[in-house]
């Protein structure tokens, strides 16, 4: 959206229209679903200023306001499904991970949840048809895991049929049995992965922000952003806030990342996909031990969770744990060299 049409809302004139274009609120609809303290601080103005340009911007982007079931149905039908190339995961999810929704994957080290992360950033990249959503991916990258060798792992362990239809559709002369061409397929791959490593939470909140200019910057273009993955995204958070005297601090600001990060998925309708640590109830004698960190705060805004635990070899199940309308199940699958496989 053009910067003039800023200053069409009450209160904005050329110097806040640039403050507020410079802080990513570049829209109508940006605008609408901030907060006024978060406006207030980004363009310097007062909450009653704040206030007025957002209930303007709401009215412009009519947001904010009731609407039908069957306009919400309408709505829904937007949102795109991002398969595991694996069936019985991808049933179990119905259909694959949902945009505009936070998924949440969460294990011990070593259950693969960066193996998803990895082999998310490679699907997402696939056409419809090959159950991609033909975007981009964002990587924050907080534990060091990402890495480029797996990626190229995964992007040679793709079907042939589908790789000779990415040859085509990214416009590369060459054949999947061509090993040189195969590594021009997979340099373009990687070149629509953009990975950022998180040195401790207040930088990892950052670079939040910095996906979301991100995004709206690709959003016209031939590869718009269509998953954000945190891998993970509590790492930083359990390291730096410790003990219960520094709980309270830690859960508001990581309540506060999780709904930037959702806001990136409604505005921009691509999955978000966060990693998480667990840790063990020494108090349980019956059952898995095992529990999820982040407490209440991302129990609750997780529209997904997906528990991954260990099984014989190299065989994963996959545990729908909470969705708010899909029964919950498991599935089985197997991280190998050429990726996440199914049974």
């Amino acid at each position: 959206m053009a910067e003039d049409d800023l200053q069409e809302l009450p209160g904005v004139g050329p110097a806040t229209a640039d403050k507020l274009v410079d802080a990513g609120f570049d829209s109508y609809q940006s605008i609408a679903v901030a907060s006024p303290a978060e406006l207030g601080n980004t363009a310097d103005i007062g909450d009653s200023t704040a206030n007025d340009i957002i209930q303007g911007a709401r009215e412009a982007a009519d947001v904010g306001g009731f609407e039908s079931g069957a306009q919400v149905l309408e709505r829904r039908e937007q949102i795109g499904k991002l398969s595991w190339q694996i069936e019985e995961a991808d049933d179990l999810l119905g259909g694959g991970l949902e945009t505009q929704s936070i998924t949440e994957v969460y294990g011990e080290f070593g259950a693969g949840k960066s193996q998803v992360t990895h082999q998310m950033s490679v699907n997402v990249q696939l056409d419809s048809e090959d159950g991609g959503l033909g975007g981009a991916a964002i990587f924050v990258d907080s534990e060091d895991t990402f890495r480029p060798e797996r990626i190229d792992d995964m992007v040679r362990g793709l079907d042939d049929e589908i790789l000779e239809r990415e040859f085509e559709r990214r416009e590369i002369e060459g054949s999947p049995d061509d090993d040189d061409d195969l590594r021009t397929l997979v340099e373009d791959f990687l070149d629509h992965i953009h990975v950022a490593k998180a040195f401790n939470s207040n930088h990892q909140i950052l670079l939040a922000e910095k996906a979301k200019e991100l995004a709206s910057e690709a959003e016209d273009t031939d590869w718009p952003v269509r998953l954000l993955t945190v891998d993970s995204l509590t790492a930083h958070f359990r390291a730096e806030y410790v003990g219960r005297g520094e709980l309270a601090e830690r859960q508001q600001k990581l309540n506060k990342h999780l709904h930037d990060l959702m806001r990136i998925g409604d505005l921009y309708n691509c999955v978000v996909l966060v990693t998480n640590q667990v840790a063990s109830n020494p108090d349980s004698y019956f059952g898995d031990p095992t529990q999820p960190i982040g407490g209440n705060i991302l129990g609750h805004t997780s529209t997904f969770r997906i528990y991954l635990r260990k099984s014989k070899g190299d065989k994963r199940i996959v545990r729908l744990v909470d969705a708010p309308n899909l029964a919950d199940g498991e599935a089985i699958m197997r991280v190998q060299d050429g990726g996440l496989k199914p049974e």
